[in-house]
């Protein structure tokens, strides 16, 4: 249950910075003034939806090709907005997901579980798609750092890298200020 608490705060304190924006007015725009869209994930919220839906078929259009294909600005923002997203779907599911087996319910810790999955995948895949789309190549290498460590957390709490998620941060931080 610990491990639970220490990834809901790292990914929520990852998310909730984004790590990105640069406090600049076209930074909403860039963003396209909503979460972006897509498919969604069966059964769950609005922030489940958006999650998944952040995959890379669903950041570019609304996303960051409004202000030209390498802002990073419009990167950052799209990034962080997937981001928020993503952590939100991810912590409601890892909490369902927890309660459904404290439940003795392996059908819906099953469906959580799915559902926390493919929240990371949807945000994979924007951070895919941003690392090809940033300029920057200190970004570049960030977003394909930060989507590796993504990967390798998945739905498995016991996965996650609590140094690791941090350093990322603290880098993201520094090339996309707040």
């Amino acid at each position: 249950m610990r491990r639970l608490l220490v990834a809901t705060v790292l990914a929520a304190g990852l998310a909730s910075t984004g790590g990105c924006g640069s406090g600049q007015p076209s930074d909403p725009p860039a963003a396209g003034g909503s979460r972006p869209g897509g498919t969604a994930t069966t059964g769950a919220a609005p922030a489940g939806s958006a999650a998944s839906g952040a995959g890379p078929s669903g950041a570019g259009p609304s996303g960051a090709a409004s202000s030209g294909g390498g802002d990073t600005a419009a990167v950052c923002a799209t990034t962080r907005q997937a981001g928020a997203a993503a952590v939100e779907t991810y912590v409601a599911e890892v909490g369902r997901m927890v309660a459904a087996v404290g439940a003795n319910d392996a059908t819906a810790a099953e469906t959580a579980r799915r559902r926390a999955e493919a929240a990371l995948t949807g945000w994979r895949g924007v951070l895919r798609e941003q690392s090809a789309r940033a300029t920057d190549p200190r970004l570049r290498a960030l977003l394909g750092d930060l989507e590796a460590e993504i990967e390798a957390m998945r739905a498995d709490v016991a996965g996650v890298d609590e140094t690791e998620l941090d350093r990322l941060q603290q880098r993201l931080d520094q090339l996309c200020p707040g």
